[in-house]
């Protein structure tokens, strides 16, 4: 509900709400709800309970610098590709994302994007460089979260969403680094850094 964006930024959780929409008890609600303050995706406030987290324009920047860094890293590593095969998981990515978008089930096109841009940094063959991307994972998709909404109601529509990334998976089979760093300079930093917008 969080990364599909159906609960907005700041918004309160209650576990008499949560509990009657997804059907379940409270004990595996209350382990859930840990998990997800866990992972960044909501606040315990005082006097307010559990939140939504809210992203500044500050967190933003810094997640969507952090994330293009790395990407970029492993473009410079890993394009051209060498090993044919790695790609697969890519393509697999990407298909997900074909058809997550056609059911318009957000939640899952936001996972699959992700799995995406993991892939491609899973390029690199690098470790280390894996595990600092995994490191900004939970706080990165929050933010692709709150800027898909955003950029389906402003600049695109989810199938277009899935066109800017076969786009760039064409471009990194092209094999010439400098046109995958050329398109990740334009893949959607337009809305990542626009306000979030207010759902009706």
């Amino acid at each position: 509900m969080i990364l599909s964006g159906a609960l907005a930024e700041g918004e309160r959780l209650t576990e008499e709400r949560l509990t009657e929409e997804l059907g379940i008890s409270r004990p595996p609600l209350r382990e859930a709800m840990r998990t997800l303050q866990q992972e960044g995706l909501i606040e315990v406030r005082p006097r307010r309970g559990a939140v939504v987290t809210t992203l500044t324009e500050q967190d933003v920047m810094e997640i969507l610098t952090l994330r293009s860094a790395l990407e970029r890293l492993a473009v410079e590593l890993g394009v051209p590709v060498t090993v044919p095969a790695r790609l697969e998981r890519c393509r697999q990515a990407l298909a997900r994302m074909e058809r997550e978008a056609e059911a318009a089930d957000r939640g899952a096109l936001v996972s699959a994007a992700y799995d995406f841009h993991s892939a491609l940094v899973a390029l690199a063959g690098h470790g280390r460089l894996d595990a600092a991307y995994a490191s900004v994972q939970r706080q990165q998709r929050l933010c692709m979260a709150r800027n898909l909404y955003t950029r389906e109601n402003e600049y695109e529509d989810l199938v277009t969403h899935v066109k800017r990334h076969r786009r760039l998976l064409e471009v990194v089979e092209g094999g010439d680094p400098q046109a995958v760093l050329a398109e990740l300079a334009v893949h959607g930093e337009r809305s990542f850094l626009a306000p979030a917008t207010v759902r009706p």
